[in-house]
């Protein structure tokens, strides 16, 4: 029986056609535009190859829209490969027009200084209800045309501290948390059939869902969510930081905040904890433009 993990893997697991060039599957989330976070876990994915360095950074942007009903063509390029880093650069592009532009940074693993932040205190997961309960509770008061579309289950178990309707939105504090991680245990069999270096597997996890709610924070402000017809709004660019390894079928506090909101673009920043460690960080500006 094919799981939901395995289906995500493939999902995110570009085919392969060259040494360079690597074929990905699209899938609809919440419209006929590409969801960020594939592109995102995708390119991550196709580079991983490249090197067998640790990846620690990934700096992208986001060109035009992308169609999520057709498959998308990755061109990868190492452009650095010393003794300590490598950096790989991966284009994104359909209808031969590129979409999407990420360059990836690896390092040797080594030792050195180490500091963090204290861990934010939040509820545990297990006292969190689903983001699927939640939109179950809400469904009859979802506007018909959107309801099917917003009930499909997102691929990432999601557990949010506070959920609001974004159909009815409100003012609210200028941050976002929940926990996620995947739907089953990532197996070795699971995880062996990526054919990749398991750590990037579970960064690219980590990649798919950082863009999922990275911005509602700014939102939740200004009393709007992404589903509000007083606004236009997309990605811009996004950055992921990876401090430390972790497994993205084990639960992850992600908490989210807004720096600033101003010329028609929002700035978000967050967090993702695990046993009471950093291990990702990300950014990411927004378009939010007034109809």
């Amino acid at each position: 029986m094919t799981t939901a993990a395995q289906n995500l893997i493939q999902m995110l697991t570009p085919e392969q056609k060259s040494h360079e060039y690597f074929l990905g599957q699209s899938q609809p989330i919440l419209g006929t535009r590409i969801f960020g976070g594939q592109l995102l876990a995708q390119s991550i994915m196709a580079a991983a190859p490249s090197t067998s360095k640790t990846l620690h950074s990934l700096h992208a942007y986001f060109l035009c829209a992308g169609c999520a009903s057709v498959p998308v063509l990755y061109k990868t390029e190492i452009l650095r490969d010393s003794f300590s880093f490598c950096t790989v650069q991966v284009n994104a592009l359909q209808f031969g027009k590129r979409i999407f532009t990420a360059m990836l940074s690896y390092m040797k693993t080594e030792d050195g200084l180490n500091y963090q932040s204290p861990q934010p205190v939040y509820p545990p997961a297990e006292q969190l209800q689903t983001e699927q309960w939640h939109k179950q509770q809400i469904q009859n008061s979802l506007p018909f045309e959107h309801r099917e579309a917003f009930m499909q289950t997102f691929n990432i178990e999601s557990r949010p501290v506070t959920f609001s309707h974004p159909f009815q939105p409100k003012q609210e504090e200028s941050v976002y948390t929940e926990y996620l991680k995947t739907f089953e245990p990532l197996s070795e069999n699971i995880e062996s059939g990526s054919n990749l270096h398991s750590c990037a597997l579970h960064q690219a996890i980590a990649a798919y869902y950082s863009d999922y709610n990275l911005y509602t924070a700014a939102f939740n402000l200004h009393g709007l969510s992404y589903a509000s017809n007083k606004i236009i709004h997309a990605s811009l660019d996004h950055a992921i930081y990876f401090h430390r390894p972790f497994r993205a079928d084990e639960s992850m506090l992600y908490e989210m905040k807004t720096a600033i909101t101003a010329h028609a673009r929002g700035l978000s920043y967050g967090q993702m904890w695990q046993n009471g460690y950093l291990v990702c960080s990300t950014q990411q500006e927004n378009l939010m433009r007034q109809i």
